[in-house]
């Protein structure tokens, strides 16, 4: 490599990372400045002009936060709601998106398109018959009515798609030599090869459930019932807001999303670039 190539090769890296840390930079702003708000006083979160830092930083919008709401009972309907829809969603999709990849039906291509064409229809639509449906069955107003509706994602099922195509098939072929039926084949065999793809469908489902407003308002009236996205959105007020207690408790809301992507980052990028690959 020539010394121009080289200085070449140094500006480009050079553009690429300058580009890269002012989009973080203009990511981390908006997370930046919740935190600050909801150490400043009311008077200081809608002064005009705006102040940045707080002059006297303190913490009692977090302890306002669970006074105002029953923000305790908000975390363990959001937990159990994403637990429920992450668990069953990863589990039917991956068997339905084996049964696409891997064993030939008739119909399997148009039924797989037929499926994967819910993803371009806007969650709204489904609101009406979902309501409709859980009105008859008795199920508005309750926990059961936030997950039960979400019981398997067209998305999981298409990328995990993508990723049991990209496995050879002689890997099932000696499993059925070696006396495995087609599940033992798809527990034993197929599922620890994308365990990526499992992480990354795991995080995306539980940023999905965890920051869903819309459905919880739609179906729950009652405080007892809301998840922390719909009960943060009873502590904006039509005439008054406070500011410090809500981004208080938008923060205490996103610290358990933060936790778990850090902890899983390595393979949840795994699964996404392997995935955008393999598309």
């Amino acid at each position: 490599m020539t010394n121009n190539q080289r200085a070449g090769h140094r500006r480009s890296n050079l553009i690429i990372h300058t580009v890269l840390i002012a989009a973080s930079i203009v990511m981390i702003i908006p997370f930046a400045w919740m935190i600050l708000t909801s150490l400043k006083t009311v008077t200081e979160a809608t002064q005009i002009p705006v102040i940045i830092f707080p002059s006297h930083p303190n913490l009692s919008s977090y302890a306002k936060a669970f006074e105002k709401s029953d923000f305790a009972h908000y975390y363990v309907n959001t937990v159990f709601t994403a637990f429920m829809k992450t668990v069953f969603p990863v589990i039917f999709s991956s068997m339905a998106a084996y049964a696409f990849a891997r064993i030939r039906f008739p119909g399997r291509t148009i039924l797989f398109f037929i499926i994967i064409s819910v993803m371009m229809v806007p969650n709204p639509v489904f609101y009406t018959p979902q309501y409709l449906l859980m009105s008859k069955w008795g199920l508005v107003n309750t926990v059961t009515a936030l997950w039960i509706c979400s019981l398997v994602s067209p998305f999981a099922m298409f990328m995990l798609r993508q990723f049991f195509l990209g496995i050879s098939k002689e890997l099932e072929e000696a499993a059925i030599l070696d006396g495995c039926n087609p599940f033992q084949t798809f527990r034993y065999i197929m599922l620890p090869l994308v365990k990526s793809a499992l992480v990354a469908i795991v995080i995306i489902q539980l940023l999905w459930s965890w920051n869903e407003l819309q459905w919880p308002l739609i179906i729950n009236s009652s405080p007892d019932k809301l998840t922390l996205s719909s009960g943060l959105a009873t502590l904006v007020s039509m005439f008054s807001t406070n500011y410090p207690v809500l981004m208080a408790g938008a923060f205490m809301a996103v610290i358990p999303m933060i936790v778990l992507f850090f902890l899983f980052q390595k393979r949840f990028i795994e699964g996404v670039a392997f995935s955008a690959h393999k598309g």
